[in-house]
């Protein structure tokens, strides 16, 4: 467990680097590393479109087959290129987005606690989608689609399970005939169809599910794959010869891999390894947590309104709303599902009744994290303005997940930023801030989904509820997307808002008092 903990945290450190490669050259927002499910989806997308164009002009029979799919190589404009290309190298944008995908929640811990379901249901994911896209290659039923369903079928045989071995199905070509060819057809077909039933429950648990990358993100994909099904066309080997052995072929290793690796060691040994993948993958879950699960959020009655805000904010469908037992108070009432819930806080964020401004002596929310209340946000913050010796002061909240503190301000540290009520930004500047840096993970990298966006929105007024900006001065107010390893970007902000402060010091500042 100790090694295996090591391995993750070297890993993520080396992950880390690269994501801020790619930052550089993409910007967060657009960095493709941070979209991978939604890349996948993508892809899934762009398959199952051109998969239904190519099924019309199918021969789905051992003789035609191979003759409808090279007659694409006729069609005007290149578009049988194009949407023969498309298929392909959109398999294979769907099994490296899917590879990186499952690397990346494991390194970052995502298989864990409330995150197991999406787990557990993302892994037989892999399986489905190596078997259509496999079977894809038999279709066409040319030399390297022989070679794939020979090689399948001997790579099965080796299960003890099967009557009869089906590597006998390919003896000649009088054993090839139309009800084999469409079995071919069912697994290139059906298999899709299970795959896009898992796809959606894999994302039950998940609220506003990205199934499509970021515009920009999705034309450029789009145009690469195009461009590349233009330059480098897919093209058909010689037509299949169950009675010669195929010359040289041009595998996809991308998705064909699997063969060469059989022949090149035994099916036994592949065997093994997928055996021995699957269960390490599903047992993944289920083994000692380095570190206890944080308490969930808990509804007080008294000052729960109904609003479903939080229901809205929640990224994890962890939220519902049921009759509120005090009509007087609001129709309904917020019930947080343990088992789904992340330990956030971003609930506690969008709650109207988090805000510090109200006169109680003790804060309470109307949902609120147990371990980190808004009270105790509020306590923290008086306490560290009052004991400030600087005559002005900067405070930064900042994501426990994000980029460490910088030096020269006082920190309020966050489960998320989305645990930040935006009248917070207020009333730290009535207590005496001369600025307040909020410092958000980096965009697309928040490690509860949708907190950094929850926060920008929140403040620039998009969003409930939102930051009055009439009453805060822009000057005094700076974010900042820098996540993990971002120190000195949140330095640079830290600078910027300094700068502008010190600026603003010469001009006549309105006192602020609580209201």
């Amino acid at each position: 467990m100790h090694g295996l903990e090591t391995l993750r945290r070297h890993g993520l450190n080396g992950w880390r680097r690269v994501e801020r490669g790619f930052d550089a050259a993409f910007g967060s927002a657009l960095n493709p590393l941070r979209h991978l499910g939604a890349i996948g989806f993508l892809a899934f997308w762009l398959l199952a479109a051109s998969g239904v164009l190519l099924y019309i002009v199918l021969d789905t029979s051992v003789e035609g087959a191979y003759r409808s799919i090279a007659s694409l190589e006729q069609a005007p404009l290149a578009l049988g290129r194009l949407l023969r290309g498309l298929h392909r190298y959109a398999a294979d944008v769907l099994v490296i987005a899917l590879g990186l995908h499952l690397l990346r929640e494991w390194l970052h811990g995502h298989e864990r606690g409330f995150r197991r379901f999406s787990w557990l249901t993302g892994v037989p994911l892999v399986a489905f989608v190596f078997a259509a896209a496999i079977g894809g290659f038999w279709i066409n039923w040319d030399q390297l689609g022989q070679f794939s369903a020979i090689a399948t079928a001997e790579w099965l045989d080796a299960l003890p399970l099967l009557a009869a071995p089906l590597a006998r199905n390919f003896l000649g070509s009088a054993t090839v005939g139309d009800r084999l060819f469409s079995l071919f057809v069912f697994v290139h077909l059906g298999v899709p169809l299970l795959l896009l039933f898992g796809l959606w429950f894999h994302v039950q648990r998940i609220t506003r599910a990205a199934v499509l990358p970021p515009r920009p993100l999705t034309l450029g994909l789009v145009a690469v794959l195009a461009l590349l099904a233009l330059a480098v066309p897919v093209t058909s080997h010689p037509p299949a010869a169950l009675g010669a052995v195929p010359g040289v072929l041009r595998l996809d290793w991308i998705v064909l891999f699997v063969h060469p690796l059989t022949y090149a060691t035994s099916p036994q040994f592949v065997w093994a390894l997928v055996v021995g993948g699957a269960l390490t993958l599903f047992g993944l879950p289920f083994l000692p947590q380095a570190a206890r699960r944080a308490p969930v959020a808990v509804v007080d009655a008294a000052n729960c309104s109904g609003c479903r805000r939080c229901l809205a904010d929640c990224p994890y469908a962890a939220i519902t709303m049921v009759p509120h037992p005090n009509q007087r108070i609001g129709r309904s009432l917020a019930v947080v599902d343990a088992d789904l819930c992340a330990g956030c806080g971003i609930c506690a964020g969008a709650c109207p009744s988090s805000t510090p401004f109200r006169g109680m002596q003790q804060l309470i929310s109307g949902i609120d994290l147990p371990q980190r209340t808004v009270d105790a946000l509020r306590r923290q913050l008086r306490t560290t303005l009052a004991a400030a010796i600087e005559p002005q002061p900067l405070v930064v909240f900042g994501c426990a997940h994000g980029a460490r503190a910088a030096a020269g301000a006082h920190h309020v540290e966050l489960l998320c930023t989305g645990q930040l009520p935006p009248s917070f930004v207020e009333y730290a500047l009535r207590d005496g801030a001369a600025g307040v840096l909020v410092a958000a993970c980096r965009e697309g990298g928040c490690e509860y989904r949708v907190g950094e966006r929850w926060t920008h929105e929140r403040l620039d007024g998009s969003r409930e509820p939102h930051l009055r900006r009439g009453s805060v001065p822009a000057e005094r107010l700076e974010l900042v997307f820098a996540g993990p390893g971002d120190d000195a970007l949140l330095a640079q902000a830290l600078a910027r808002l300094r700068q502008r402060v010190q600026a603003l010091a010469t001009e006549p500042r309105t006192a602020m008092h609580h209201g």
